[in-house]
């Protein structure tokens, strides 16, 4: 487990490593069209700058964006307890604790750290799930804390959002735009459009891979922490018997969610960032003696 763990960490720089090839893909498509070479740093340079500011605000939105609200420990003093015993079980400062008024049962984690880190619950999950459910559901979300998930997460939703705006940007550049200076060759033109069409498409696949790889080890993780595989297995049994669209929608903040938060389509199963509930029970009792 803490061998893939560490895994996990040293993933992240290939990850990232991906995602800045995709961005310097759309310069040189843009450089080539332009005849201007130094266009591909000033692309490469914008969206690292997006980046880190989605790194830092990111969170603040996801929060927005799914309505959470932070609590106190006498606003639901079984929730908060169940949050402040995982961080002492697990030498973690206690997070920010926020419910979702939400009957659809759900719960994520977020932040840039686990200094800084946030985990929520909706209103649904808290009333369905018994007190050994919830707090398997939590230690799986403390579990991203703890892997630095949350970390990857944010940096990941930044930089696909980057290249899906630098992409609809770019887009209009090169039809709408002035096209007098452009270089002529009409094949290694159809080559930078194809590229730039295709950049938004493998960012949100290779974000997809992060966020199933680490649902199963946040899975792994919440089961180490509290010694009960089967109770996280049964929790994830409820969501899926139980699971609903939440109210407030967005595929932005999707991967955050232990379960898919989204209303069922053929592209949202094409695409998501979850991996089969029933795979993850499956794994969790094939592995329980492991934990």
């Amino acid at each position: 487990m803490y061998k893939a763990i560490a895994a996990n960490k040293r993933n992240t720089i290939l990850i990232m490593a991906v995602f800045v090839g995709i961005i310097s893909a759309i310069g040189w498509a843009v450089s080539y069209y332009y005849g201007n070479t130094s266009i591909t740093y000033f692309v490469i340079g914008g969206a690292a700058v997006y980046a880190i500011i989605q790194y830092f605000l990111a969170s603040k939105l996801a929060v927005a964006m799914t309505g959470a609200k932070e609590i106190k420990k006498r606003d639901n003093p079984r929730f908060y307890r169940i949050v402040e015993n995982l961080a002492i079980t697990t030498g973690m400062n206690t997070p920010k604790v926020y419910i979702i008024d939400d009957p659809a049962p759900n719960a994520f984690a977020t932040g840039r750290d686990p200094k800084h880190a946030i985990v929520a619950a909706t209103t649904g999950l808290i009333e369905i799930m018994d007190d050994n459910e919830l707090e398997a559901v939590m230690a799986h979300e403390m579990g991203h804390v703890q892997n630095y998930d949350i970390r990857v997460s944010m940096i990941a939703f930044g930089l696909v959002s980057a290249i899906g705006i630098l992409s609809d940007i770019v887009i209009r550049m090169m039809f709408f735009g002035d096209s007098r200076n452009n270089n002529s060759n009409p094949i290694m033109l159809v080559v930078g459009i194809i590229v730039i069409i295709l950049a938004p498409i493998i960012a949100v696949i290779v974000q997809m891979a992060i966020s199933r790889q680490r649902e199963y080890l946040a899975d792994a993780s919440g089961a180490m922490t509290t010694r009960n595989p089967e109770a996280l297995a049964s929790a994830l049994g409820k969501l899926g018997t139980y699971g609903r669209p939440m109210r407030h929608q967005s595929t932005a903040t999707a991967h955050l969610f232990i379960a898919n938060p989204m209303k069922p389509s053929f592209f949202s199963k094409l695409f998501s960032t979850h991996p089969p509930l029933e795979e993850r029970i499956a794994r969790l009792r094939k592995n329980a003696n492991k934990f």
